[in-house]
């Protein structure tokens, strides 16, 4: 079944070039309806007030990481089971087992092309 590339997605990233980055990706792999937030919190207030079909989510971030951005998703009913995707330069084998244990749907090692953005989100949402 194909994707709808008409869901909101959410990007969270402190790197404002990293978020165009990403959404410039996203754009190519026909999404188009693509927020945006700089930090934890902000995403966290965002994710509460909308409905997105994807949050994809930088690691390292203050004042709330996006670890802690994912166990606060996961922790809420309407958002447990949201797709979420870890995009992140950290390649410690103790923060790819620690992201799985709290239920992320996928990891993204930094940098990454369009081919490995799209294999990644194939895995979590189907045919792209």
């Amino acid at each position: 079944m194909a994707v709808d590339k008409t869901m909101s997605v959410l990007v969270v990233d402190d790197y404002k070039t990293m978020i165009r980055i990403v959404r410039n990706l996203l754009e190519q792999l026909g999404f188009r309806n693509i927020d945006e937030a700089i930090d934890g919190p902000t995403a966290l207030e965002k994710i509460r007030q909308n409905d997105y079909g994807l949050i994809l989510s930088d690691w390292n971030m203050t004042p709330m990481t996006g670890y802690d951005l994912l166990k606060a998703v996961r922790a809420e009913p309407r958002t447990k089971n949201t797709p979420f995707v870890m995009v992140t330069a950290e390649t410690k084998a103790e923060n790819v087992v620690a992201a799985r244990q709290a239920g992320v749907s996928n990891y993204i090692i930094k940098p990454f092309t369009l081919a490995v953005l799209k294999q990644k989100l194939t895995t979590v949402l189907g045919e792209i």
